[in-house]
């Protein structure tokens, strides 16, 4: 038996490199443009961020409470001991805080939209800004930020509106914002209605296709949607951001406050970076831009990412790379998660919604670890051998797919197993549907005849059900 045979060969214990601590290229240089400034008259970070802790005194306040008062192993916990908002709890937070459970419940709501308190399906806790709530100015206009994003969900939509015409109004929004930022001062209802009506009909028209062959009859739901006033859905969405703080209505007006204002100045200014994208990929969906950044290197890939994202509300960007992530491309999996990584925060629940589905466990796992503060070189010791496997396997599946045969030797080093043979019988049981191409790929491109034949064997055993 010669130092050859693949029983003996040993792997050598190299721990890959996350993406963020590969070399900077020596050509890359950094070309950001010059902080730009608020328009003239916006008040400064300092008093935006007392504007916004005085809007959301409320939500923090049951916030706080929540924290003292059903936290895991407090008195006052609720019996299941996760801190679940139920009826009677309600009802004791409005006899403590002296508000009525209806109150209670608009505040909690209110401050879950702004990130004071996260949920995870049954348990709920404090969010990060909550603890950074009077010492950081930024977590507090990002708090205020997050709100002003969800304002569609802040306010009852109409009961009496289709769904549709509800998502075409969201959707036309932010048209009508920025007139009302540009405008800096009262815009009249009659105008804001013809500018929604406007842009309402230019997202029907962009929607059009022309079919081949006979017209079909219309649909007379459609025809009722399409005909629907828009009035009252514009009464709801200015009400809704008003509750938020964005704006106010008064004397058939509406007027930004300061802090609605400056949001809107903040996405007009994302949408200003995010059209800068390097690569061209802001208008792709989340799979063809992944897959365009494939070629790029970390720093430039993570500007991708970041312009990709600003032209998005983050909500429907988390959905979209989790989405993109559940393709059969490992690669594409794998990039999506360094995309939420840019994400950070907002993503947490999103992501650890995930960690139960087989294909995402080990990258959700490793995502929560670095957010939890794990250095990312140990954060892969959250993983169980059978986790670590399966993502040695489809890391190795997208190696394979779009790597050159070099470099999926070397994945050969990042295994935690100590053997080839134990890699192999590994490898076999974890029963990830891409084991046999794998497999294949590796005896194909390994220079050492003997350590291929034995890959190939382990191949043929799992495309064959044997052993």
């Amino acid at each position: 038996m010669t130092s050859r045979n693949p029983r003996d060969s040993r792997l050598r214990l190299v721990r890959s490199r996350p993406l963020a601590s590969a070399p900077r290229a020596v050509t890359q240089r950094s070309s950001r443009r010059p902080a730009p400034r608020p328009p003239e008259g916006t008040p400064p970070p300092a008093e935006l961020a007392r504007m916004a802790r005085t809007g959301l005194a409320a939500a923090a306040r049951v916030a706080r409470w929540a924290d003292a008062s059903l936290g895991p192993g407090s008195d006052g916990a609720t019996p299941d001991g996760k801190g679940t908002l139920a009826d009677a709890t309600a009802e004791r937070a409005a006899d403590e805080l002296g508000l009525t459970p209806a109150q209670v419940r608009a505040d909690w709501d209110t401050a879950r939209l702004a990130g004071l308190v996260e949920v995870h399906g049954d348990i709920a806790r404090p969010g990060w800004r909550l603890r950074a709530w009077n010492r950081d100015d930024s977590a507090v206009l990002r708090g205020w930020v997050a709100l002003f994003d969800a304002w569609s969900l802040a306010h009852p939509e109409p009961a009496d509106r289709e769904a549709s015409a509800v998502a075409e109004v969201v959707s036309a929004m932010p048209q009508v914002l920025s007139f009302l930022q540009l405008s800096a001062g009262p815009v009249p209802m009659e105008q804001l209605l013809d500018l929604l009506e406007q842009r309402v009909t230019e997202l029907r028209t962009e929607r059009c296709e022309i079919p081949y062959g006979p017209r079909p009859e219309p649909v007379p739901e459609a025809a009722e949607i399409a005909d629907a006033p828009l009035e009252p859905l514009l009464d709801w969405a200015l009400h809704a951001l008003a509750s938020v703080g964005a704006l106010t209505c008064a004397d058939g007006q509406a007027t930004l406050t300061p802090l609605g204002s400056w949001a809107v100045w903040v996405k007009l200014e994302q949408i200003c970076v995010a059209a800068q994208s390097p690569a061209g990929n802001i208008e792709q969906p989340a799979s063809d831009m992944l897959r365009g950044c494939a070629q790029l290197r970390p720093n430039a890939a993570r500007a991708e990412y970041r312009a990709w994202l600003a032209a998005r509300p983050v909500v429907s960007a988390v959905t979209e790379l989790l989405e993109a992530a559940r393709g059969e491309d490992a690669l594409t999996r794998g990039l999506a998660f360094e995309a939420l990584r840019v994400v950070g925060a907002p993503a947490e629940p999103d992501v650890r919604a995930v960690a139960d589905e087989s294909w995402l466990r080990p990258y959700a796992l490793l995502w929560l670890a670095e957010h939890d503060g794990h250095d990312p070189e140990d954060a892969h010791e959250v993983l169980t051998r059978e986790e670590s496997t399966w993502l040695w396997v489809d890391t190795a599946a997208a190696v394979a797919d779009h790597g050159e045969a070099p470099l999926l030797v070397r994945h050969l080093e990042s295994a935690v197993q100590p053997t080839v043979p134990a890699l192999l019988d590994e490898v076999r049981a974890v029963g990830h549907p891409r084991t046999v191409q794998v497999l294949v790929a590796l005896a194909a491109a390994h220079p050492d005849p003997a350590l291929a034949k034995a890959v190939r064997r382990a191949a043929f055993q799992v495309h064959t059900g044997g052993s």
